[in-house]
């Protein structure tokens, strides 16, 4: 069964493409000016996720002695900006989910520049990186969705709120299609070093929370600030890093950012949980 999304490989980075057109028509204009209101803490947070999340990526890895594809892997998922999942685990924390909304928007437009230059200068070493042609891809995977689902929702926004309940829904399908695909590419390799690579995805997940908890609660005493930032900052486009890793790294390469996606929704529903009851 599992060889059955293997020729599927190509239609990944149109997977993406869908969930970030999809993520652009729930934008409004007021989601912008939320980015100049706060931009202190929007600043704050993004400096941190773009920073930390690579620099413990490659920390992490070439601690565990896991082999350079899986480095350049894991490196290349700490450099991708905060997953839409995040603005979720936000509202069930009882987070700042506008503050949540604003990082995602920001660190998101950021990708095209951010996410292949910080790859490239950490991981380059490891494996060949073509940061400009993986720049372009971003471009036309993620801007460019984004912008037409933008537009979408400014032109006919009568029939997008329609529609905007089942969003959620297609997103976890294409996201679980996206994970099946590099499961099945990969089920020799993950039986090699399992155990290595899942505690890398761990740490990786659980440390950027910690730090971003940390490095917010330096500049505000804000709570519920605080937990929006570790939300950003340890929650990954993961689908965004299969996308990419598919394309331009080795095949195992993709499998990080793969299982990162199962078991970042599972930390930070437990993440939630936990201060949704404390608030409460």
């Amino acid at each position: 069964m599992p060889e059955w999304f293997i020729p599927t490989k190509p239609a990944i980075p149109y997977l993406l493409g869908l969930i970030m057109f999809g993520m652009g028509i729930t934008l409004t204009m007021g989601d912008f000016l939320g980015v100049i209101k706060r931009w202190r803490l929007v600043v704050i947070g993004v400096l941190a996720q773009y920073t930390m999340m690579p620099l413990l990526a490659l920390g992490i890895t070439l601690a565990l002695g896991l082999p350079k594809e899986v480095v350049a892997g894991f490196v290349l998922l700490g450099a991708c900006p905060g997953g839409t999942a995040s603005n979720v685990v936000t509202y069930l924390a009882k987070g700042n989910v506008a503050l949540s909304v604003s990082m995602t928007l920001v660190s998101t437009l950021l990708a095209p520049v951010l996410t292949p230059w910080i790859t490239w200068l950490l991981a380059s070493h490891k494996v060949a990186i073509d940061a400009v042609s993986m720049m372009q891809t971003i471009l036309w995977i993620v801007a460019l969705p984004l912008a037409g689902g933008l537009i979408i929702r400014l032109v006919a926004s009568k029939l997008v709120l329609r529609t905007l309940k089942w969003l959620p829904l297609f997103s976890m399908v294409l996201i679980a299609w996206v994970i099946a695909i590099v499961m099945a590419l990969n089920r020799e390799r993950i039986l090699e070093f399992p155990q290595w690579i899942l505690l890398a995805v761990v740490l990786h997940n659980l440390l950027g929370l910690a730090i971003g908890y940390g490095i917010a609660r330096y500049f505000t005493s804000n709570q519920s600030d605080c937990r929006t930032i570790a939300i950003e900052v340890g929650m990954q486009n993961s689908g965004l890093a299969v996308a990419l890793a598919a394309k331009y790294l080795p095949a195992a390469a993709a499998l990080p950012a793969a299982l990162f996606s199962l078991w970042h929704n599972l930390s930070g529903a437990a993440f939630a949980s936990a201060f949704g009851r404390r608030q409460s």
